[in-house]
């Protein structure tokens, strides 16, 4: 692979959802018809699109949105998006339906347990060809995350017959909302599939195939991020193996994977080989994670409904 030619908009449009993500702090998770006191809460910005968007642009990258967020959607966290030098004409408000949130519940251990609402993501966007030329237009490559499997493949398709490059990542929503027929149409445009392990093995079921390599036949690149083991790359050319960057402490895990991907781009738009795209997204999930990439935007009280 190649670096991407300059754009004339931007660099990266990050096609997926804006949350509120609400978590909750226990020292343990609760068993069946159990219960355990919340030792601390808050509530931040987040979400798949979001989170790369905003360590992206911390990286120079000229970035843009698409996604959709509901009338309740703290003003503080818009004012952030577009205070970051994120390109904000993509995402849509929805004024009369409810934000996308994530409830985390994270316990001692950095393990998690996430429930998802996803009001006004649970639609299809608007169809029109207008809508999505308008919103693609002008950029080199666009990262496809969490929606609706329908309205991701039509801007993949429209992002392709424009010129754009587009890396596919569906993430948790694999598990449930793609099937065969769905990813595979997707790949089909795609020159990348992201996901950590479990993502890529569900890939490789879907598509009922035998093995990670095989995807190859669908998808010129896979990038499997594995925790603590790092990333494995998959190419036609062979494979690569890139350990993860030290980290000192461990703020948070969530989100440190769009870290990694924001990284990624990062070192690929500077010119960067695979390997040291790979390296870059490593170090930059290791700030995440250490809570030194972009800062926590925290919004007031929960309001109520």
């Amino acid at each position: 692979m190649t670096g991407p030619a300059s754009a004339d908009r931007g660099d990266l449009l990050v096609s997926g959802h804006i949350n509120v993500d609400h978590f909750l702090y226990v020292r343990r998770f609760p068993g069946p018809d159990r219960t355990v006191p919340i030792l601390s809460e808050r509530r931040v910005l987040g979400g798949t699109a979001a989170n790369i968007a905003r360590v992206a642009a911390g990286y120079g990258v000229r970035t843009g949105l698409r996604a959709r967020i509901g009338g309740d959607f703290p003003r503080e966290f818009l004012r952030v998006l577009r205070a970051s030098r994120i390109d904000t004409e993509g995402i849509e408000m929805v004024r009369t339906e409810l934000t996308p949130t994530c409830y985390i519940t994270v316990d001692d251990r950095h393990e998690q347990r996430t429930l998802i609402e996803q009001g006004c993501m649970a639609d299809e966007m608007p169809s029109g060809n207008d809508a999505r030329q308008r919103v693609v237009t002008g950029y080199s490559w666009v990262h496809v995350t969490t929606g609706r499997p329908r309205w991701q493949i039509a801007l993949a398709e429209e992002a392709r017959r424009r010129g754009a490059r587009v890396a596919a990542d569906p993430a948790q929503e694999i598990h449930y909302l793609w099937d065969r027929g769905t990813l595979r149409r997707l790949l089909e445009v795609s020159e990348i599939l992201f996901g950590n392990r479990h993502e890529v093995a569900r890939a490789v079921e879907l598509l009922r195939l035998r093995r990670v390599r095989d995807l190859l036949d669908v998808v010129p690149l896979v990038i499997e991020t594995q925790g603590r083991r790092g990333v494995r790359a998959y190419s036609r050319s062979g494979t690569l193996v890139v350990p993860a960057a030290q980290h000192r402490n461990v703020r948070s895990l969530v989100g440190s994977g769009d870290a990694f991907r924001a990284g990624f781009y990062a070192g690929w738009f500077d010119g960067l080989p695979l390997v040291g795209a790979l390296e870059a997204g490593t170090r930059a999930a290791a700030r995440w994670i250490e809570g030194r990439s972009v800062p926590t935007i925290v919004a007031g009280p929960t309001p109520t409904r």
